[in-house]
Order: structure tokens, then C-alpha cells, then sequence
């Protein structure tokens, strides 16, 4: 992948901050873009963009393809004149998401935006125009979301047998039925679809380029899922899952992560010439400029867990076709804009599957210091072709992870940086991903600030309190952007020519304009 020498920094949409319970695509993303181009970072990393279920986890979404509404600015909607310019902010923390309380103050809000919609002839005209550019995924969707509505919200596998299995005729009753949500839900993708593309346009007019996050599975109950179950490990008579996704035991977990995700038919999937997976990253790049793929190593074989085991460790390794997916991508879509993530239980197949397409893999300081000089995650290590990270989503804050340590390790990091500075391990770590021969570094928000433990983003196995931090409006500063472009431009990160993008018009967008 031809990206120039450069440097980034994650932190989704959410984590914004702002006077609405969450993070969304108003003042405070085009405010934290302007940061960006202050301080010389060349990428934002988001994680997955998808409206979020039960736990609220980005990775676990209703659709591989949708927005999620609740990131919608309301503020914009005011300036539209869709909103009263008086609406009252909720009373709700600054410094958290309170997912449950956003989602009760902001829907009732989006619903009077959608009545007010509904008077505007032009604007109807372009929902329409919306609808049919987005016809491959938009009306099962729409549909889905409001089935659920109208099933309080129960996963479509609960459903009556001739509407989880989409039976015509019962099908068909429903759509009638459930008409007037299912126009509200398409509503809610158009306006995220306008909000996200004017924030697009304006991150690359700042030189700053979006990475997104493509989780290799989809959740169970998903309109994916319900709409194409013949692409899933699904049992046929009752919808549950007849295999389950995970990983084994590893550095997050004694028992392995059971995810609870069907994993794929990839048989069947072969059989389609992989239309779905190529339909889900042509969409994908119409929204960001990069993708990471999450769990690579799924591609080269997976681990597959049997239908009632409560833990992952009873589970088998599953031979799947990546390189026949990845040489269709390619050829649909041409060169591939494409990082991923190769963490975990990594053979010489995964890395032969990587590297045969030119892949940049994953490097993680914080996993390096185990005494192994042959540790990857130690730079003297790395190869060029790579994306280095400080820590991840799922890791521990630099500081809260050096504080839990014990002597031992400690002094193995600091004799591989030469000393501890006065700036803090946060910062030092930060300067070693910088000049690294990583092509490119990307750290999380929270370590550029320094926190600690409170600054955790999720802990993976931990059901509770994952996915809701949140910086407030005094956390960034111009001294800070400034300390931190500096150490950009030392390392060579600066200043670098975008190239043309790889893939063509035709090919990204497959006919669909922006509306």
C-alpha cells in the first residue's frame, strides 16, 4: 500500500466531546479534525461505525453496512431547521457515554426531525434517491430495525417462524404493517449518510485520512444475518447459532473469547464469487479512506466452537479460503486500502496470506517487553510494511498498563528506551512507535493525554462499562498539538504527498454517487 511515512490517532466518534451524552458528527468532529491537522497527524482510526445492540460494543452491530443514528448531530438538524433551535441539552455525563440514557433522549428528537422531514418535498425526493443508490442493503435493514421496533426489541431468531425466516406472504404483511418505521429508519441512515460524508470531505480538505474498522464477523442478530442466513453457521429450524466464532485462550483470556457470532459458510460464500464480502468493503470505502480488518488471522482459518459450549476452549481450527477472497477483492475493487490487524495465535499461513497481498500488519509496544529478544513486538524487530500502536481499544491505557507491571518488567522497558523521562512512559513509548521504521503509528487518544485506568475503552471478557469514555472539551490544547507535531516532524512523519487514490470512482462506488 503506497501511504506515505505518517502518523495517527484512534478515537471513535463517540469519545467526542459535546453537550449530548456522546460523542456525534457536529462542532465537536470537525473541532477534533482541526486538532489533527494542527498537531501533523495524517489518520484518524475510528472503530466500526455500526448501530450498536446489547452491550453497546461497536463489534457487535445490527448491520455490517448502516450508521449508527445515535452519532447523528443534532445541532446540525437545528441549523436545517429539522429541530427547535431552543431544544434543551439532557442532563447527562460529560465524561461517559450513559448509552441507555442517550438513546431515550435523542430517538424522541430524531423522530420530530423525521416529522418535520416529511414536509420538505425536496428533501423527500432526495431520501428517495438515497433509498434506490442504496437499494443492495438499505431495505432489509430499515425493515429489520423496524421489526424489532415492533418486537420490542427482540432479536429476530424470537420472531414468529414466518417472519425470521422471511416467509413471502408473511413477509409481506409485516413490510405493510411496519411501513411508516421502516421510512423513519431509512430516514436515520440518510441524515447519518449526509453528516458523515460532509465530515469526510472536510478531514481530507485537512489533509487527514480516515481509517475504519471492519470486524470480521457480523452479529447473530443482525439484518445480515436475518436477511442471508444461508451465509452463516446457522441452525435452520431454529435460527441459533450451530457454530459459534472465538479465539482460544491468549494474552486477554485463560479461557479464550467466545464471541458468540456464527461464523461463516464460506462455502456458500465461495459459491456467490464472495458478492457479499465485496458489496460490504466497496460500501465501506465510500465512507473512509483505509480499512483495518479486524482478526486477519480468521481469513487463513478460524476458530469454530459447537453450538452449547460456554467457554471457547473446546473449539477447532477451520481452514478458510482468504487467498480466493482476497484475490476477488482485488479484482473487483483493485488495489486494496487495506491494514490489518494480525494479533493472536499467528502460523506461517497467516503471514504468507498477509504478506502475498502486501499487507501492513500490526505491532503493539506494550506486548513487547517479555525478556524474548525475538519478540515481533519489539522494534528492532519490525519490517517497514507495518502500523505501530502504543496499545490497542482492547489494551490497557500506557499508563494504567506500566503501573500494573512488576519490577522486573519495568526495568525491561526502561532499559530498552535508555531511561524514563520526566514526560512520562506515555509519552516515551509514544516517541518509540513514532521513530520506529513503522510506515505508519498510530496511538490512542488516551495515551496521548497521559490517563490512566479511567481512560479504558474496553476490557475484553468484562461485560460492564466497556465502550463509554469520553474526553471533555479542556483535554486537547494548542501546546499539546504542538509538542506533539514536533515530535512528528523529528521522526519523519510529516509533510509527506498523499497519493492519488488506489481505487477508481467506478470501482469504489460501483455507480452510486454521493447524494
Amino acid at each position: 500500500m503506497s501511504w506515505p511515512r505518517c502518523s495517527g490517532i484512534l478515537l471513535h466518534p463517540t469519545c467526542l466531546p459535546g453537550a449530548w451524552g456522546i460523542g456525534d458528527l457536529g462542532n465537536g468532529c470537525t473541532q477534533w479534525v482541526d486538532f489533527l491537522a494542527q498537531a501533523e497527524q495524517r489518520l484518524w482510526q475510528i472503530l466500526p461505525l455500526g448501530p450498536t445492540g446489547y452491550g453497546n460494543s461497536p463489534y457487535l452491530s445490527y448491520s455490517a453496512m448502516a450508521g449508527n443514528p445515535l452519532v447523528i448531530s443534532l445541532e446540525l438538524l437545528q441549523k436545517q431547521g429539522m429541530l427547535p433551535p431552543d431544544l434543551v441539552a439532557p442532563d447527562l455525563p460529560r465524561q461517559r457515554v450513559d448509552y441507555d440514557g442517550v438513546y431515550q433522549y435523542k430517538l424522541p428528537q430524531l423522530r420530530l426531525a423525521w416529522a418535520h422531514f416529511q414536509t420538505d418535498s425536496t428533501g423527500l425526493a432526495l431520501l428517495r434517491e438515497f433509498q434506490a443508490q442504496q437499494a443492495h442493503w438499505l431495505p432489509d435493514f430499515s425493515l429489520f430495525m423496524a421489526l424489532k421496533d415492533a418486537h420490542a426489541g427482540q432479536p429476530w431468531y424470537a420472531w414468529e417462524p414466518g417472519l425470521a425466516w422471511r416467509e413471502p406472504d408473511t413477509l409481506a404483511q409485516w413490510r405493510q404493517r411496519v411501513h411508516p418505521d421502516q421510512e423513519f429508519h431509512s430516514f436515520l441512515q440518510y441524515i447519518f449518510w449526509q453528516q458523515w460524508q460532509a465530515l469526510h470531505r472536510y478531514a481530507q480538505a485537512q489533509q487527514v485520512r480516515i481509517v475504519g474498522d471492519l470486524p470480521i464477523y457480523v452479529a447473530h442478530d443482525s439484518a445480515d444475518v436475518w436477511a442471508n442466513p444461508d451465509l452463516f453457521a446457522i441452525d435452520q429450524k431454529t435460527g441459533a447459532v450451530a457454530l459459534m466464532a472465538g479465539v482460544p485462550p491468549d494474552y486477554f483470556s485463560a479461557t479464550g473469547q467466545l464471541w458468540g457470532n456464527p461464523v461463516y459458510d464460506w462455502e456458500r460464500l465461495a459459491q456467490t464469487n464472495f458478492a457479499w464480502w465485496v458489496g460490504r468493503l466497496r460500501h465501506l470505502l465510500q465512507l473512509v479512506d483505509m480499512i483495518r480488518i479486524d482478526h486477519f488471522r480468521g481469513f487463513e482459518s478460524f476458530w469454530q466452537v459447537p453450538q452449547g459450549e460456554e467457554t471457547a476452549i473446546n473449539g477447532v481450527w477451520v481452514p478458510a479460503p482468504g487467498e480466493a477472497l482476497f484475490q476477488t477483492l482485488q479484482r473487483e475493487l483493485g488495489e486494496l486500502p487495506i491494514l490489518v490487524e494480525d494479533l493472536g495465535v499467528i502460523t506461517p499461513a497467516v503471514e504468507a496470506l498477509r504478506d502475498g497481498f502486501g499487507l501492513p500488519g500490526t505491532k503493539v509496544l506494550q506486548f513487547g517487553f517479555d525478556d524474548n529478544p525475538d519478540n515481533p513486538y519489539l522494534p528492532f524487530n519490525f519490517r517497514p510494511n507495518c502500523v505501530v500502536y502504543t496499545g490497542t481499544h482492547d489494551n490497557a491505557t500506557t499508563v494504567a498498563w506500566y503501573e500494573t507491571l512488576d519490577t522486573a518488567a519495568q526495568q525491561r522497558v526502561i532499559r530498552y528506551l535508555g531511561y524514563l523521562s520526566a514526560q512520562g512512559i506515555h509519552w516515551d513509548l509514544l516517541r518509540l512507535g513514532m521513530a520506529s521504521v513503522a510506515q505508519w503509528c498510530i496511538v490512542p487518544l488516551q495515551d496521548v493525554l497521559g490517563l490512566g485506568a479511567e481512560g479504558r475503552m474496553n476490557a475484553p471478557g468484562s461485560a460492564a462499562g466497556n465502550w463509554e469514555w469520553r474526553y471533555t472539551t479542556d483535554g486537547l490544547s494548542s501546546d499539546l498539538a504542538a509538542k506533539l507535531a514536533t515530535l512528528t516532524r523529528t521522526y519523519g512523519r510529516a509533510h509527506q504527498p498523499w497519493p492519488q487514490p488506489a481505487l477508481t470512482n467506478e470501482a469504489r462506488d460501483s455507480g452510486q454517487s454521493e447524494t
